[in-house]
């Protein structure tokens, strides 16, 4: 194992922490008008468990940089504009409909699973911990999410034709994902990261899968859009952070 980077380290933490932070705000926006309340109550949880764990890496990644004195993770949320936050371009889309939701939740949390499953093994020992309850929770997300697929791809021809967009629309997002770009391949090398690649192959296999199952087709390779984790974001995220921050951007130093 290398030697990892103080900076370095932090950005990998707040990658892995923004996307989950984005996509757990992306899911409270259906409180109130998810299609029934079961699935309204099941949204709210899985998003309490995206922003449970986008915390804790939070305020792990500043006692990393050594800033946990002067800022905390209330700060790094509200406080920071687009181009300084570094989640994937997958989460921060809008919600579109239900099964648009659904696809984006599938796509994410089949990669998250491998991802913290391997993160149980870092060499941080506060990132293995997250990560040991994380993974828990990802494998829920992602049964959440397939068997919904599967009911809605296989279901009527209206519910059909709508899952098979959201999976068209949203595919250019996913390579991103699985990009080995410098940051990765240090948090790789030093023991702290995990090999994207490794993870790909796993993701396709069970989005191939849950696609056949549910009689929706595989997309066929198109331009993909990246830049997310380097801040360069879509229109989407402005709007986002404007509602998520404008409190405590109105009345800074507020505590909840």
């Amino acid at each position: 194992m290398g030697e990892f980077d103080k900076n370095i380290r932090f950005e990998h933490l707040l990658r892995l922490a923004d996307t989950n932070l984005i996509l757990g705000h992306r899911l409270s926006e259906w409180i109130g008008k998810a299609p029934i309340l079961e699935e309204e109550l099941a949204l709210t949880n899985i998003g309490l468990d995206l922003i449970g764990q986008a915390a804790a890496l939070y305020n792990h990644a500043l006692e990393v940089s050594g800033e946990s004195s002067v800022r905390d993770a209330d700060d790094l949320v509200f406080m920071r504009d687009a181009a300084e936050y570094k989640n994937l371009l997958l989460v921060e889309r809008e919600n579109g409909d239900f099964g648009h939701t659904i696809v984006r939740q599938l796509f994410y949390s089949a990669f998250a699973v491998p991802v913290w499953e391997a993160l149980t093994k870092s060499a941080d020992s506060e990132v293995a911990g997250i990560a040991g309850r994380a993974a828990k929770e990802s494998l829920y997300h992602l049964r959440h999410a397939a068997e919904w697929v599967l009911r809605l791809g296989d279901g009527t021809e209206e519910s059909h034709r709508r899952v098979q967009d959201a999976v068209d629309a949203l595919w250019m997002y996913t390579d991103e994902m699985f990009e080995m770009d410098e940051v990765e391949t240090a948090a790789l090398e030093a023991g702290h990261g995990v090999d994207l690649v490794a993870v790909r192959r796993e993701w396709e296999k069970t989005i191939r899968e849950v696609l056949a199952e549910a009689t929706l087709k595989y997309p066929e390779k198109c331009w993909m859009l990246k830049g997310g984790r380097t801040g360069k974001h879509t229109e989407h995220m402005g709007h986002l952070l404007a509602e998520m921050q404008f409190l405590q951007r109105a009345y800074p130093g507020q505590k909840w």
